[in-house]
């Protein structure tokens, strides 16, 4: 019965987590007037201020000293931070200029990406229906390529720096809320330097915006932290494998949203290449729901 308490826990964190994630190109959008790199720096500060207090009001600071006395964990997260702040920034880009369609299609890349490095650099062997979904997936970005000369680069770019952040993240003994304090606090003085040496924008000085557009732009640290501790609360209670069937709910709101509401172009272009992913997509999820089934007989 506290299993059953436990996963229905589990599923509703992984739902907001994700619904979260797909829903965020609707308040970047609501500061578009704002530059992507400005949005970065607020982006940056206001994750560390709350995430501050999150960890102060669960008592973590244990947890982040143990991260700042050693030192191969501390380069290994300038590293994951600051493919993190390209992420972030190429999102916000994305999404603020029209090319929220590629956004999407970089998170449904993601996962499939996610399996083929397991395979490279965690020893991890790929199921025939693996095996397969990664080709065609592979299949619709080189017919891209080939038939329309154009390189899906945008949603590359996002899905291979997530795919690689979360293959070291995965790699190092660091839970998720001390990481991307200790993630943000490294980014902290780029955002500085890029601050001072930035050309006055007239949405820079925060003591002469509107209330309104301040306050969304203090609210960057609360949209970047709520959808990740979610997605951890998440985590902790359901199987890694079934929280995978979760993570195509972002990428879906983000298509209907630039499709339904933004206006942005579905060409054939961009539907061969959604085709493959798809295709890959639903072969890798029921070669997944496949192997998670065996695994409860042969555990029975």
């Amino acid at each position: 019965m506290a299993g059953d308490t436990k996963a229905r826990q589990g599923y509703i964190y992984a739902i907001l987590a994700f619904i979260m994630w797909g829903l965020a190109p609707i308040y970047f959008k609501s500061i578009e007037q704002v530059e992507a790199l400005e949005i970065l720096v607020h982006r940056v500060v206001w994750s560390v201020v709350f995430v501050v207090v999150v960890i102060a009001l669960r008592n973590n600071w244990r947890k982040v000293y143990a991260i700042l006395v050693n030192p191969k964990l501390l380069m290994m997260l300038v590293v994951t931070a600051l493919l993190l702040g390209f992420n972030w920034g190429l999102f916000i880009w994305a999404v603020n200029n029209g090319y929220m369609l590629d956004a999407s299609l970089g998170y449904y890349i993601n996962p499939l990406l996610n399996v083929l490095l397991g395979m490279l650099f965690l020893s991890e062997t790929l199921r025939k229906g693996q095996k397969i979904a990664v080709l065609l997936a592979s299949t619709g970005v080189v017919i891209q390529l080939i038939s329309f000369g154009s390189f899906p680069y945008i949603a590359l770019s996002l899905a291979c720096s997530f795919a690689i952040y979360g293959l070291l993240r995965k790699k190092m003994a660091v839970e998720s809320l001390p990481g991307l304090l200790i993630e943000s606090v490294i980014l902290l003085p780029l955002a500085g330097a890029y601050w001072l040496m930035m050309t006055p924008s007239p949405t820079s000085n925060m003591l002469l915006n509107d209330i309104d557009l301040n306050v969304l732009l203090i609210a960057a640290g609360v949209v970047t932290t709520l959808p990740l501790l979610s997605f951890t609360a998440a985590a902790k209670r359901l199987p890694y494998s079934t929280l995978g069937f979760f993570q195509y709910i972002g990428p879906s709101l983000m298509f209907m949203l630039a499709v339904t509401f933004y206006g942005e172009s579905f060409d054939i272009e961009r539907a061969v290449t959604f085709a493959f992913i798809w295709g890959a997509l639903i072969l890798f999820s029921i070669d997944s729901w496949k192997a998670s089934q065996s695994k409860l007989v042969n555990a029975h």
